[in-house]
């Protein structure tokens, strides 16, 4: 028995690490792309950077990948285990006395963020394998920007993004905390933290919503 609940915990652990990692990253992302809005040129020259620095292709790139595979298949298996493990069912759901609804569809949340991540990938990580090893095109650090204006000019990729977006607000309004309560952060600093992950779960998503709208309203004109 007790070997089941250090197993239960240091699943939780993986996977609370791994979601901080990828908390870590879509603060990094959203910094360059952010920059396709107020400084195009810094977000070609920064894109251009991740796209061909070896360190970042061949070292952070898998490890980026590994973690979302982790930090995605941690969370069905404790989806799982925690269904198992409920011996007794509500009989009815009666608003938030059971629990939240964030936390009750965390599952719910994370699979549509991660059917959300295939589509990007396949955006911009796909278009890029192709661009430089498929069709083996030189290196121009000057395409990226329109190549992001271009990909958020059909509305619905837009809508789809906005849709996206907003259930990963959700999702890290619950995990992000979640994931500091797991890892033992219980201190003077805790109310500062749970303000935090509040404000990033809100303003980091709100942020890249803009950015897809700003981009679908101001079309690059030739």
């Amino acid at each position: 028995m007790s070997g089941l609940i250090q197993s239960s915990i240091a699943r939780k652990v993986v996977m609370a690490l791994s979601g901080l990692f990828l908390v870590f990253f879509l603060g990094q992302h959203f910094t360059i792309n952010i920059t396709s809005v107020i400084a195009p040129d810094t977000f070609n020259t920064w894109s251009h950077f991740m796209g061909y620095n070896p360190l970042v292709q061949y070292v952070l790139q898998p490890i980026l990948i590994a973690g979302v595979i982790v930090h995605f298949v941690m969370g069905f298996v404790l989806e799982v285990q925690n269904n198992k493990a409920r011996t007794v069912k509500y009989a009815k759901f009666q608003g938030s006395a059971n629990a939240p609804w964030i936390s009750r569809n965390m599952i719910l949340t994370g699979a549509v963020v991660l059917a959300f991540l295939g589509l990007h990938m396949y955006d911009f990580w796909v278009h890029e394998m192709a661009y430089k090893y498929i069709e083996a095109k030189p290196e121009d650090p000057t395409r990226y920007y329109a190549e992001t204006v271009e990909k958020f000019a059909p509305i619905w990729r837009v809508v789809l993004y906005v849709i996206s977006f907003a259930l990963l607000s959700l999702h890290l309004l619950h995990g992000f905390a979640s994931s500091f309560q797991t890892m033992g952060v219980n201190n003077k600093y805790s109310g500062g933290i749970k303000l935090f992950t509040k404000i990033f779960a809100i303003a980091i998503p709100l942020g890249f919503v803009f950015i897809a709208v700003y981009h679908h309203l101001n079309p690059i004109t030739h």
